[in-house]
């Protein structure tokens, strides 16, 4: 091929004859160039339909002189347009170079099927999103991340990915009708005496962080639902008694999920999250009849005994707020001179509650423990608990008058739920490690019996009139870091760990 590269110093007459020379060559040459980085589309004249902004192409060239090529060099760059146009006009000079360059392309054995009439126009690669043709029909739009997190609830486990959507949506609407074939028998029946778990009846996997707490529903034609709260951002409904199936997977919060319980009429639930929100939603829907901002992370939430609209928010700051879902805004407020607080317990009735902060120092005697009066918000009684020991869960005996705090001490304290709250000094429960983790503690339904996780994996089942060890079931590998006994069924307890793992024992 020719040089076409004149130089400075060359003579005047060798510049006009190769201008003249070769003028068709040289703009032939020039549009090649530029269209290495376009894909190359040969099609029919008959079928090629002209962009909205383009004159036809039989016209366009019937305006041309056929002296003149219908590549010739343009003083201006040609839009996407005009090379929509040259590609698909089949010029003569065109048509040439394309066969002397095809002639040395490997011979394919596959028939290539005819582009179809607006492939020319899909691949202008002009700016200008006007010139776009409109999605082909039977392709979903693409919705953005953040509306589809606001609208998103997880309805199927990964375990069952064969499931369909509407058998979901039927499942999901049973969620409260529905009464377990396990459960039912002993609805009749009087509650029996508590027992001790023995053997794993159901491992339930699913949740990507460490679960903080499990919790059966509390009405017993419902018991069989288990409520579970973790550090991935969830939390989860699960079939605890029977086929251990994730039944809903709520994303209400866009951080850890600290503290989470039933409601009192078993349709809905509330959540703390670190997120600065207290959540109240639906269990059967999934959607939030409400979210309050309490401006600090949320570490703990109680629901009022009597007044179940009304519940109380503690975490990250010196004061507990009081909610109410109805009006959406801080009933009460409850100061104190501390940094965290830990848990809240109602005592029975709702007049009094208990809190609980990491407040640890030489005169922490006034702040370890607290006792509130609801109603006033006045302190009853802050010299409960003297030991240097936060106290990171508490829980109520169903029938007595007391209560249980569990202790970095590896021990559980027991106190009087009546002012002026004093601890029992000749009965703990001891045997079990907490070592810093929020370690939970629960009560069986006839109080008899007293069930620890332990910083070792292992669930702790104490007598609670003598303090004597009664079992170590061996439950995980990380640490347990709650133990829910069943309100209904007899030795049957879910456990979850720091690993995000649940199981159920009976």
């Amino acid at each position: 091929m020719s040089s076409l590269v004149s130089y400075e110093d060359s003579e005047e007459s060798e510049d006009e004859s190769l201008d003249k020379k070769d003028d068709g060559s040289s703009t032939s040459v020039q549009p090649v160039s530029q269209e290495h980085n376009k894909e190359f589309v040969v099609c029919n004249d008959s079928e090629v339909t002209p962009g909205p902004t383009s004159f036809p192409v039989q016209q366009y060239h019937g305006s041309i002189p056929e002296s003149r090529s219908s590549l010739q060099h343009q003083p201006q760059p040609q839009s996407s347009t005009y090379w929509e146009t040259q590609h698909c006009s089949g010029g003569n000079s065109r048509e040439k170079d394309f066969r002397d360059n095809a002639a040395d392309l490997p011979v394919t054995q596959k028939k290539i099927p005819p582009l179809p009439a607006h492939s020319c126009l899909l691949q202008s690669s002009g700016p200008n999103p006007a010139k776009r043709q409109p999605t082909v029909s039977g392709v979903r739009p693409y919705i953005p991340k953040r509306q589809r997190l606001a609208t998103s609830v997880e309805t199927v486990d990964p375990k069952y990915p064969e499931e369909r959507l509407g058998e979901n949506l039927t499942r999901e609407c049973q969620i409260l009708s529905d009464v377990s074939a396990r459960v039912k028998p002993y609805l009749a029946q009087k509650p029996s005496a508590a027992g001790i778990p023995r053997r794993l009846t159901l491992s339930l996997g699913g949740h990507q962080g460490p679960v903080n707490m499990v919790q059966w529903c509390p009405l017993p034609h419902l018991s069989h639902l288990l409520l579970s709260a973790s550090m991935d951002k969830t939390f989860k409904v699960w079939d605890g008694a029977e086929s251990g199936r994730c039944l809903r997977v709520y994303t209400c919060h866009s951080g850890a999920v600290r503290d989470a319980c039933w409601t009192p009429c078993g349709r809905r639930l509330l959540t703390g999250s670190f997120d600065n929100t207290a959540v109240i939603t639906d269990v059967e829907t999934g959607k939030r009849a409400v979210k309050l901002d309490n401006q600090f992370r949320v570490m703990c939430v109680a629901v009022h005994p009597s007044h179940p609209e009304v519940f109380l928010c503690g975490g990250y700051s010196s004061m507990v707020k009081a909610w109410d879902s109805r009006s959406c805004k801080v009933v009460k407020e409850y100061k104190a001179g501390i940094q965290q607080t830990l848990d809240i317990l109602f005592l029975k009735g709702g007049v009094d509650f208990i809190t609980s902060s990491d407040c640890v120092s030489r005169d922490s005697a006034d702040r370890t423990l607290i006792a509130w009066d609801y109603q006033t918000t006045a302190k009853v009684s802050n010299q409960i608990y003297h030991e240097r020991y936060t106290c990171p869960s508490l829980a109520l005996h169903p029938l007595e008058e007391s209560f249980v705090a569990q202790t970095n001490g590896d021990y559980m304290a027991v106190f009087s739920s009546q002012q002026p709250y004093r601890m029992n000094k000749r009965r703990r429960f001891e045997g079990h490690k907490v070592e810093g983790y929020a370690i939970q503690c629960d009560f069986s339904l006839d109080g008899s019996i007293l069930a620890s996780g332990s910083s070792t994996g292992s669930a702790h089942f104490y007598d609670y009139h003598n303090g004597r060890m009664l079992h170590t079931l061996q439950a995980h590998s990380q640490p347990c870091l709650c133990v829910a006994q069943h309100p209904v069924l007899p030795a049957t307890v879910a456990t979850c760990d720091w690993a995000g793992e649940i199981k159920v024992w009976h």
